[in-house]
């Protein structure tokens, strides 16, 4: 299986817990044969900061050029 990754680490405790999750998905791509590509994007307030806007334009082209989106974030937002 090969998937492109969007991660989108956020704020706070975000970027920890994202890495954290990169190297499991890395561990399971290599014990199972998978490749993932992995592209880290910003959102939030991280974003406002280094782009003027929680959810920029690139972000979003990367979200929607992926295979899948992990996004550490609360449950119900």
């Amino acid at each position: 299986m090969n998937l492109k990754i969007t991660i989108l680490p956020g704020d706070g405790i975000g970027p920890e817990v994202t890495t954290q999750a990169v190297r499991v998905l890395e561990s399971v791509a290599t014990l199972y044969g998978h490749e993932f590509q992995f592209s880290e994007q910003l959102i939030g307030g991280v974003a406002i900061k280094e782009a003027g806007h929680p959810y920029p334009r690139a972000t979003r082209e990367a979200c929607l050029a992926g295979d899948a989106v992990f996004c550490r974030g609360r449950a119900g937002v």
